[in-house]
């Protein structure tokens, strides 16, 4: 239990951040999922449409400081690996 105001406010602020967090990382993870579900399937097309956007939510969620830069890096260049490897 917080002892201060301040304390209190940093909780405060803690489950604002820890909401946010989640909801960006918990949305990448989606779309890189659905991503990866197409080149499975083997969907050359779909998945080239998807590649882009997919990117870009990686990218904004390691701008946004939820996950690392390096690994937003490794996670784009292995997915546009996956995507060219369809053909």
């Amino acid at each position: 239990m917080a002892n201060s105001k301040s304390a209190e406010k940093r909780i405060r602020q803690a489950e604002k951040r820890r909401a946010s967090n989640r909801f960006h990382r918990s949305r990448m993870r989606t779309a890189v999922r659905q991503l990866r579900q197409l080149i499975d399937a083997g969907q050359g097309e779909e998945a080239r449409a998807a590649l882009s956007s997919t990117l870009g939510l990686v990218a904004a969620t390691a701008r946004k400081g939820v996950i690392h830069r390096n690994a937003a890096a490794r996670t784009q260049s292995r997915l546009t690996r996956a995507v060219n490897k369809l053909g």
